[in-house]
């Protein structure tokens, strides 16, 4: 389990208003991280499977010519520790058919996409590169919310780890543990728990009152609200991403302010809370505002 970086847009448009900005995400990602960097695809029955010539082919099969598309491409193992190693790039996405409401079960979801670094992309590049990428990326996708910061990479909530980083999770508020399809099959037009930036578009940043009125909202020096268009914007929160510490008494009062902000927009997960998958708990998914 290694702490990464992520930006994860959510996205209300079916899938096939989606196939050729979904092609330049990958692409400006590929472009950022390096051509060879993701190695292994997920193929239809879970497995991981190399990346050759042939699969690149498939790859572009499965975005371009289905109604729906789902796509979960990881890096390339070059040490010993080929998990962790692998799990240190990630380009996950969910393309659903919203435009064919009949076949689908869950009348709240979205499209989404989760992409991944390894932290040493922010040391050495620095977090005005990471912040402009996630920008030019996020420009390319029609997203109703959407965020970048640190995260929990690999596996988060599998069992043999699960409770450490239950444990570190709630240490470190800022560190996000990763659930996109659970996510996108429930969020809808509600907006995830703040994060290093977030991104908002319609409804809700209409409902807040646009740029000027999100802006009036805010009063934490660090805190900036920068346009993307004429109904769009991202929120940053200090010049670089935070963990928090709440043993050292880092609370993150830009966090917890925006939060306060957006509670009324703020997603809770579907169904009972399940005390195993600590993600699916009010405490979790309130730990800015409790």
């Amino acid at each position: 389990m290694n702490d990464g970086l992520q930006l994860c847009l959510f996205m209300p448009h079916a899938h096939n208003a989606l196939k050729p900005r979904i092609q330049r995400a990958l692409d400006l990602y590929r472009e950022a991280i390096g051509k060879d960097a993701l190695g292994y695809y997920g193929d239809l029955d879970g497995q991981w499977q190399t990346l050759d010539t042939k699969s690149w082919q498939l790859i572009q099969h499965w975005l371009h010519a289905g109604d729906g598309s789902r796509l979960h491409l990881i890096g390339a193992a070059t040490t010993s520790d080929a998990y962790s190693e692998s799990h240190r790039y990630n380009f996950h996405y969910v393309g659903y058919a919203l435009d064919r409401p009949e076949d689908l079960y869950w009348p709240n979801a979205v499209s989404a996409l989760r992409l991944t670094f390894p932290t040493e992309f922010l040391e050495a590049q620095g977090p005005e590169r990471f912040r402009a990428l996630a920008i030019e990326i996020a420009g390319v996708l029609p997203f109703g919310s959407g965020q970048a910061g640190l995260t929990f990479n690999g596996e988060p909530l599998a069992s043999v780890v699960r409770e450490e980083v239950k444990a570190l999770s709630f240490r470190h508020p800022a560190m996000d543990v990763p659930s996109l399809d659970d996510v996108a099959r429930d969020l809808g037009t509600r907006v995830r728990a703040p994060a290093w930036m977030n991104f908002l578009g319609p409804p809700v940043l209409h409902e807040l009152g646009g740029v000027e009125g999100l802006r009036s909202r805010l009063h934490s020096p660090d805190t900036t609200v920068q346009a993307l268009g004429p109904d769009r914007a991202v929120v940053t929160l200090g010049p670089w991403p935070e963990a928090g510490d709440t043993e050292q008494g880092e609370t993150l009062p830009a966090y917890r302010e925006l939060a306060r902000v957006l509670e009324p927009w703020l997603y809770e997960g579907p169904g009972p809370e399940d005390p195993h998958f600590f993600t699916m708990t009010r405490r979790w998914q309130r730990r800015f505002l409790d």
